[in-house]
C-alpha cells in the first residue's frame, strides 16, 4: 500500500472513531506502530489529527458542523493556551461537566487520555470521548442545535437535575460587569442548569469576550468560582474579577506550553 493511500485510510479510520489508540490502528492497517507514528506526524502537520495519550484524535473539518469549525478557528492561539492552564485544573478521577463552547472543546482535546467521567452535551465533545477506554462518558439529551452539535432545551435541563459534577468548565459568548452573557435563550437555560449541577465552576474566556454582552444572561460573576483567561486580559478586568471572590487563572501563551 502506497504511503499516501495509506494516510487516507488512517485519516477516515480517525475520523469516523474521533480517537482511536496506536495499536488499534496498526492492527486495522497491518503496520507497525512507527509506521502509524510516522503517518500521523503527516497528519498532524496537515492539521487533521492530533497525537496524545495513547493515541490519536480527529482535529478536521466537519461537514455536518461548518458553524462549529468556523468558531473554532477564532481567537485559537488564545483559545489553546487557556485549554492548557484550565487542564491543569483538572484531577484525575473527576467528573467534569463540559459545553460546548469552543474554548471546551480545545480543553476536551487535551483531556482525551486521562480517567475521568465526562458529562457533555456537545456533539464533538462526545466524540472525541466515545472510544476512550479510560473515561466515562455521559451525554445529556435533548434537542440538538444543528449548528453547534450542542443538545439544548427542557429534555436536557431536566437530565442536568438528576446529576452531580465535581467541575463545570463552561465557556461564554460575553463577559460583563452584570455578569455572563451566552447568544441562545435555550443555551442559557441549559447552562444554568449546569451550573446548578456542579460543586464548582470554572468559565473558560478569551479576552476578546471582556466588556461585552451577548443575547441572554447567564447569571453573576460571583456565580463563578474560577476564570482562566488569556494574559491579554486587562488589569481593570483582573481586578473586577479578583473583587468579585473569583480566582483568576492568567494562562501563558501557547508556545510556553507547547516547548513544556
Amino acid at each position: 500500500m502506497l504511503a499516501d493511500e495509506r494516510r487516507t485510510i488512517l485519516l477516515e479510520l480517525v475520523r469516523a472513531k474521533g480517537f482511536a489508540s496506536l495499536p488499534e490502528l496498526a492492527g486495522q492497517l497491518s503496520v507497525s506502530e512507527s509506521t502509524i507514528r510516522r503517518d500521523l506526524d503527516f497528519l498532524e502537520d496537515s492539521g487533521s489529527a492530533r497525537r496524545t495519550h495513547g493515541g490519536v484524535f480527529y482535529t478536521g473539518p466537519s461537514p455536518k458542523l461548518p458553524h462549529f469549525d468556523q468558531i473554532q478557528s477564532l481567537n485559537w492561539e488564545k483559545k489553546r493556551s487557556i485549554a492548557h492552564q484550565a487542564a491543569r485544573l483538572v484531577q484525575d478521577g473527576d467528573t467534569v461537566l463540559l459545553d460546548g463552547g469552543s474554548t471546551t472543546y480545545e480543553l476536551a482535546q487535551l483531556l482525551v487520555g486521562r480517567t475521568l467521567q465526562v458529562v457533555t452535551n456537545s456533539l464533538p465533545v462526545a466524540n472525541l470521548f466515545s472510544s476512550s477506554d479510560s473515561a466515562d462518558l455521559v451525554f445529556i439529551g435533548g434537542y440538538v442545535h444543528p449548528r453547534t452539535g450542542v443538545s439544548l432545551g427542557p429534555y436536557a435541563v431536566e437530565m442536568l437535575s438528576q446529576l452531580n459534577c465535581r467541575r463545570a468548565m463552561l465557556s461564554v459568548a460575553g463577559v460583563h460587569v452584570d455578569g455572563l452573557y451566552n447568544s441562545n435563550l435555550l443555551l442559557v437555560e441549559t447552562e444554568r442548569a449546569m451550573l446548578e449541577a456542579s460543586d464548582e465552576v470554572t468559565i473558560l474566556a478569551d479576552s476578546t469576550k471582556f466588556g461585552h454582552k451577548s443575547l441572554a444572561r447567564i447569571c453573576d460573576l460571583k456565580a463563578i468560582d474560577t476564570f482562566v483567561v488569556d494574559c491579554g486580559i486587562s488589569d481593570d478586568w483582573s481586578s473586577q474579577l479578583i473583587s468579585s471572590g473569583i480566582e483568576l487563572c492568567i494562562a501563558e501563551t501557547a508556545a510556553k506550553f507547547d516547548n513544556d
